[in-house]
């Protein structure tokens, strides 16, 4: 399986102006991807949901403060913004006209997390057009496995989001978009009591006629309030792994994370300090808070400022998030952070170029699929 995309890695080597930057010693670097949480309320009580300590909240961005700031950041040097969150960023009543401008006007490649209840056709013509990749959570391979672990109120949902995932596929060919430029695809977190549907799962994201499955592993967040699935390692797997692989076709690919599952199995990272943060990536939450990392939403320490009363260069060159390169690069411990967070495969090759003493170049060869999602 080649991971075309780089699912299962990192893209941040492609970056080397950002990177050599950050190596200077330069404090002003600004994220080349950033989530956004449009709205902090959701649909679904997944049973493995990291978050589930910010409580759903009914809070979400205002639409105009959001473009403006969105035009801000892309001027500043963000190149990939991520709609995913706290909530389920497609309940949004403006999120089409969010995703237009994000993309149209503001210059920056979109992607997409979603639990794909909200899609609609209306969604498809208005905001396909501008998404450089869709993935859905789609955590089983049947209605049961699937009413169990995602909880939602409806129990026709499981259909529902496999008839969305054909209308956006649809749409996609409909509207004459090139699936590399707007990739589709459904993601599923491994767990003991969905794993025995995984094959039905990619079948159905194959047939569905989505790019990709992706499997990956589950990762204990240090706050949820959730620890069912604590500990849990992938070696059990492996039978499963070698299944899959024959999914795998010259238009359809699985991606099992083996090497991300692989890292909990460290362990120690490789590296004591992380220098992603706060440097190469960012988090908004529903509320407006900017946070340098997503293990740490709710944590002062992390906390820059609210794009609702401040810009975004003077949050992100404010004075809070300058005590937090500080602190992060002297005092963070690392083992409190969240074991395969987001940007471990970023941290390990910054570590990597950082401990050779040499300039970060552009690598040889082809430039991977989605290069601003690092």
């Amino acid at each position: 399986m080649a991971d075309k995309n780089l699912i299962d890695g990192q893209k941040v080597s492609w970056h080397p102006d950002r990177v050599n930057q950050w190596l200077s010693g330069d404090g002003k670097v600004y994220p080349i991807y950033v989530e956004i949480s449009p709205v902090g309320s959701c649909n679904h009580r997944c049973t493995f949901c990291a978050v589930d300590y910010i409580g759903y909240q009914n809070v979400r961005l205002e639409t105009e403060n959001l473009m403006t700031r969105l035009s801000e950041m892309g001027s500043l040097g963000v190149r990939s913004v991520m709609y995913a969150g706290e909530g389920e960023p497609l309940l949004h009543k403006d999120i089409a006209k969010i995703i237009r401008h994000t993309r149209e006007n503001a210059g920056i490649d979109v992607a997409i997390t979603t639990n794909a209840t909200p899609i609609t056709d209306r969604f498809v013509e208005e905001a396909l057009p501008y998404i450089t990749w869709l993935k859905a959570s789609i955590n089983a391979g049947t209605p049961e496995s699937y009413a169990a672990i995602h909880r939602s109120k409806n129990p026709q949902d499981f259909e529902r989001v496999w008839a969305n995932m054909t209308t956006l596929a649809q749409g996609r060919e409909r509207l004459g978009l090139e699936r590399k430029d707007h990739s589709l695809g459904a993601q599923m977190v491994l767990l003991p009591e969905n794993a025995p549907g995984a094959e039905d799962f990619v079948k159905r994201a194959r047939d569905t006629g989505l790019d990709y499955a992706v499997i990956k592993p589950y990762s204990q967040h240090k706050k949820s309030l959730t620890h069912k699935h604590e500990g849990l390692r992938y070696g059990q797997f492996t039978e499963l792994f070698e299944r899959l692989k024959g999914f795998s076709s010259d238009s359809f690919e699985v991606v099992f994370r083996e090497k991300t599952m692989a890292e909990l199995d460290k362990e120690k990272q490789d590296y004591s300090r992380c220098p992603s943060t706060p440097h190469f990536w960012a988090y908004i939450m529903a509320n407006g808070q900017v946070y340098g990392c997503s293990a740490y939403l709710t944590d002062d320490r992390f906390n820059y400022g609210n794009i609702r009363d401040h810009s975004f260069k003077a949050i992100w060159e404010g004075e809070k998030r300058q005590k937090s390169i500080d602190y992060v690069a002297q005092h963070l411990d690392i083992t409190e952070c969240r074991v395969n967070c987001r940007m471990n495969a970023v941290n390990n090759t910054l570590e990597e170029i950082r401990r050779s003493g040499k300039s970060a170049e552009m690598p040889k060869g082809d430039v991977p699929s989605h290069v601003n999602f690092i």
